[in-house]
This record gives C-alpha cells, sequence and structure tokens, in this order.
C-alpha cells in the first residue's frame, strides 16, 4: 500500500478498504475520496459546492462510521457527490470525538459521473483504526 491514500482490498461481495494518511483527519479525507471511488468516477467531480460536515463518535471507529454515513446519506438525500474532503480537525471532547470537514463537489449527473455500485449502507464489520510507522490506516466494508 502507499504510504498515504487508499486501495481495494480482496473481499468476495463488498467493498473492503484500507484508507492510509499521515493523520487521522488525512485518512478520513482518504476514507470519503474511497467510498465516492466505489459509487462514481470520482476524477471527473468539480469542486463547484462546498458544504461543511460535523460528525463525531465514542471513539476513532465509531467516528469513522459516522464520516461515511454522513457522507452516504448526502449522496443519497441531497444527492451530492465529492472529490475534494479537508477534514480539519478531529477533537477529542469530554464523551466523544468531534471532527468537521469541508467537502467539495457538485449535483450527481449519471452521464457525466458515470454509474458503478449502488453502496447500500456502511458496516461496522471489520472496521479498524491501525496505526504503524507514523500513519493511520482506517479498514472499513461498504455493503453493496
Amino acid at each position: 500500500m502507499p504510504k498515504t491514500g487508499y486501495e481495494f482490498l480482496p473481499h468476495t461481495t463488498d467493498a473492503y478498504i484500507a484508507a492510509t494518511g499521515a493523520t487521522i483527519e488525512e485518512a478520513l479525507e482518504f476514507a470519503g475520496m474511497a467510498l465516492f471511488d466505489v459509487m462514481c468516477n470520482v476524477k471527473s467531480i468539480s469542486p463547484e459546492i462546498t458544504d461543511e460536515v460535523e460528525f463525531e463518535g465514542h471513539d476513532e471507529i465509531t467516528l469513522l462510521y459516522d464520516w461515511l454515513e454522513s457522507l452516504l446519506l448526502k449522496f443519497e438525500l441531497e444527492g451530492k457527490v465529492y472529490s475534494k474532503f479537508e477534514v480539519r480537525h478531529v477533537k477529542k471532547l469530554p464523551s466523544a470525538l468531534h471532527a468537521a470537514a469541508t467537502v467539495s463537489g457538485e449535483r450527481y449527473d449519471r452521464r457525466r459521473h458515470g454509474s458503478k455500485v449502488e453502496v447500500k449502507a456502511v458496516t461496522f464489520h471489520r472496521m479498524e483504526v491501525v496505526r504503524k510507522n507514523s500513519t493511520t490506516t482506517l479498514r472499513f466494508i461498504l455493503d453493496l
């Protein structure tokens, strides 16, 4: 795996992804990119609109889940796709981890963005956070 970025891992029926960054913020950015890469051609998405996304979890696993779920809901409910992700911070609060991000993209257009695979849900199955050699890797499965 490259030092940073994402890759699709072997899985028989779903999308199993490893997103790696120098920080958890960067790893979350790559996880967001991978989510949209499963669904459409990310390279065809222009960063025309910008949205703010806040998410939280009681630990890093639930933070990752809430991030991916928030992005998937923006696609399903608002018809938006994104190609640029900036997770500004992950802060530890007394009862949870809180994060804020800026995401840029545009309204989904099947002709321009294509249609790869429908993501039905984000799952907790095999979701993990691994820190090694000054990188953070987030592994997760998307139910297709």
